[in-house]
């Protein structure tokens, strides 16, 4: 979630608008089956923190399970996975959940040493948390800072050792310019010794004073700004206390300004509605703004300060406070009234949100701001960008997910930043969606936007957010989380026609306001679908069986087995040899109608005979019909499915 967006609304372009309701049914074979709830029963849930009404389809709710009271009424963020522990940030700390019994985690820890947003990750024994806010202290104190200039102020990233997960150690800190909102742990295969840090910090840059050799000012002024880069830490393995920055990468050089949207209808109607009603406005890049309910209280906070004012303000206070509010609000959040300029005169992203990492191909998807950045990460100090895509559609660049094979990337756009409504009936479609692109000749090419498709009120916070691939066979399957909206899962195999195949959705946490909530990330972990509630602790789901996914499919996603997964760490997969692999693909094949009924009751019967035979019976029952499916699958109408289970009962082949 990005606190200087939530302010943020976009200037015009021509956009044909299209409701954020269901898009047409894709003319396609697992579509054809598949018959999407209707109505929709997403729509009007009724409100509640932890009583709200809900709404599944083709998923369980395994266990709800409220934070402790350390971390109750503070934002849950992001997840990290070891074994079977969830790690869940906090903007007080982080929880450590073992997850072993999905149906009743247990907590084991609860560390608590505020820093916003504390994006957390791990490897081996360490764990890595991010820090932004300017109220983290070094030594995990509750007591925020109050000085501009402060030695005792954390932005960074903080490192712990967990090999006693139930007692983390706080080994050291490595401190940034413009701190951590969130972070990449790199695993580079070819080093052993150290793991690299990509730090990605949205904020202002911190006084010099503060930390030595810290700039905000443009290259062309300095060239040793803190705009404009990235940060890549070296961190030794078997001496994590020596983590330091080792380079700073400038992988924007170049970028121009994006082209942007503007106000949607709702948007207008909204803002229209709230000057009537004498609600505090100010100018954010070019476009008018509601001043946020959470922001209000220190934007009054620094006028006080800045005039001078003791106690609680008069009459003439608080008009003189209304009429300068633009002014105070430029000088707290480094906001500009002007619309960034789009003709090519203006500069690009000075940061990145997320930094997805695909070590094993080599490649990263950066979601920085105004661009998606697919980037070469074979030498992990010094990336180097191949590409940039903008899209006038996207407002906020955040997260990128590739698929499996390295073929497709996906990009979502918190157009809002994670706090405005922008899921409305009348929100278009193409806006705070995903942009699906096919990577080639280390190029990037567009095919399609995917968004949640079922309206939600303007008491909630909805747009596209975190989420992760869900490991199904030669299928791209995604889980994806989208605040308030709840949890999506889409199938996104063909890129041009992504379609929904499950969901979970509670209603609004407020009934008269927004509240702060809905599900922040939700991440498939070895079988477990995991979803860190911003305000309702941690949920834990199972996929169900349905004509989109069979219990096939879901068995054989269940075989890979991950040791750990970070959010911004892409694991590659494969699937060890099962019989329900390859009732996965006979399944599918008969899905697509890619093999004859006939022959696929037959293969399914043989399979059986053989799953109930043992020794060289089996090998040869076995061996015996993958040669048979291999010669037949020329003729079949699924050509490269029928190898693939050709293929998968070779492999079961002892």
């Amino acid at each position: 979630m990005n606190s200087r967006l939530i302010l943020s609304l976009f200037v015009v372009t021509s956009l044909a608008l299209a409701a954020c309701a269901p898009k047409a049914m894709v003319d396609s074979a697992e579509m054809a089956v598949l018959t999407p709830p209707s109505p929709d029963p997403r729509v009007g849930l009724g409100a509640g923190l932890f009583d709200a009404e809900e709404a599944i389809w083709n998923m369980e709710l395994l266990s709800s399970t409220r934070p402790p009271e350390a971390f109750i009424g503070v934002t849950n963020s992001d997840l990290a996975f070891q074994g079977n522990y969830a790690f869940q940030g906090n903007y007080n700390g982080v929880m450590v959940w073992d997850i072993s019994n999905p149906r009743a985690p247990e907590l084991v820890t609860e560390y608590v040493c505020p820093a916003s947003q504390s994006d957390v990750s791990v490897y081996g024994d360490l764990m890595f948390v991010s820090g932004e806010g300017l109220g983290g202290r070094l030594d995990c104190g509750t007591d925020g800072v109050q000085e501009r200039v402060s030695e005792d102020r954390l932005r960074g990233i903080r490192i712990f050792n967990i090999a006693d997960v139930r007692n983390p150690e706080y080994v050291s800190n490595v401190q940034t310019c413009r701190g951590s909102h969130t972070h990449s742990v790199l695993v580079d295969p070819d080093d052993a010794e150290n793991v690299y840090v990509y730090v990605s910090g949205s904020a202002p840059v911190r006084p010099e004073e503060e930390l030595p050799g810290c700039s905000g000012a443009s290259p062309d002024e300095d060239p040793n700004s803190a705009l404009f880069r990235i940060e890549v830490i070296k961190v030794p393995l078997d001496s994590p206390e020596d983590a330091a920055i080792v380079s700073s990468p400038r992988i924007f050089d170049g970028l121009v300004a994006p082209p942007q949207h503007g106000q949607s209808p709702a948007d207008i109607e909204e803002l229209e509605a709230a000057r009537a009603s004498g609600a505090y406005i100010i100018k954010f890049n070019g476009n008018e703004v509601v001043v946020p309910g959470q922001f209000l209280g220190p934007l009054m906070q620094a006028y006080k300060a800045q005039a001078g004012i003791e106690g609680d303000m008069t009459a003439a206070d608080s008009s003189d406070f209304r009429a300068n509010i633009q002014q105070v609000a430029e000088a707290a959040f480094g906001i500009s009234a002007e619309a960034p300029e789009s003709d090519g005169a203006g500069a690009g992203p000075t940061q990145c949100h997320d930094i997805t990492l695909y070590p094993e191909i080599g490649l990263a998807g950066g979601a920085c701001e105004g661009y998606g950045l697919l980037l070469d990460i074979e030498d992990p100090v010094n990336p180097k960008r191949m590409d940039a895509v903008a899209d006038s559609n996207f407002s906020y660049w955040h997260s990128a997910t590739f698929d499996n094979v390295g073929s497709k990337v996906l990009f979502t756009d918190e157009w809002g930043g994670g706090g405005q409504p922008k899921c409305r009936e009348s929100d278009p479609y193409e806006w705070g969606a995903n942009a699906i692109f096919t990577i080639e000749e280390e190029g990037m090419v567009f095919q399609s936007y995917y968004k949640l498709p079922a309206p939600q009120t303007s008491l909630e916070n909805c747009v596209a957010h975190n989420g992760s691939l869900i490991p199904v066979p030669d299928r791209d399957i995604m889980v994806q989380a989208w605040y308030q909206g709840g949890i999506s899962i889409f199938d996104w195999t063909d890129p041009k026609n992504p379609f929904e195949i499950a969901f979970h959705d509670r209603g609004p946490v407020n009934a008269e306001s927004m509240g702060n909530g809905g599900s922040w990330s939700v991440y498939w972990y070895n079988g477990a679908i995991v979803s860190s509630e911003i305000s309702r602790g941690l949920d834990i789901f199972a996929l169900t069986p349905s004509p989109a996914m069979s219990q096939n499919e879901i068995d054989a996603a269940n075989t890979v087995q991950w040791d750990y997964l970070n959010a911004q760490g892409q694991p590659s997969y494969t699937f060890p040899p099962s019989f329900s692999l390859a009732r996965a693909y006979l399944d599918q094949l008969e899905r697509s109608g890619g093999l004859s009924r006939a022959r696929i009751a037959a293969v399914r019967q043989a399979l059986g005979a053989a799953e109930s035979a043992s020794g060289s019976a089996r090998s040869s029952a076995l061996s015996a019909l993958g040669a048979e499916l291999h010669q037949e699958a020329d003729g079949a109408a699924d050509s490269r499915k029928v190898h693939m289970l050709a293929s998968a009962i070779d492999g079961l082949v002892g």
